[in-house]
């Protein structure tokens, strides 16, 4: 299993608008492609003033399937993204390999 997660530092000034966008439709166009399991919204708690800071990690089976994303659905999801906030964002992206998991059943 991996984790394709891309980490973006939004403007304060349209952070609720890119939240909303991504809730309600990038994350789900994203898992349309048929290319991930599941995906995850996180935001950094330390924030500083330029901006916050968000985590979108997508779990996804084999590299095969991370490669297929990126060829056929990646450019034109990413091109929708920057035109909509171009200049007002910074990411990054990295691929993770899960090598174990562990939990913990809490009483």
């Amino acid at each position: 299993m991996l984790v394709y997660n891309v980490t973006v530092k939004i403007e304060h000034s349209v952070a609720e608008d890119w939240l909303d966008y991504m809730r309600n439709k990038h994350i789900a166009d994203v898992l349309k492609t048929g290319c991930f399991s599941h995906a995850r919204l996180t935001k950094m708690q330390h924030q500083e003033d330029d901006g916050a800071t968000y985590a979108i990690q997508y779990t996804l089976p084999t590299q095969f399937a991370l490669d297929e994303y990126m060829s056929k659905h990646a450019p034109a999801l990413q091109k929708e993204h920057n035109d909509r906030y171009e200049g007002k964002y910074v990411s990054f992206r990295s691929v993770l390999e899960i090598i174990d998991e562990f939990s913990v059943k809490f009483t």
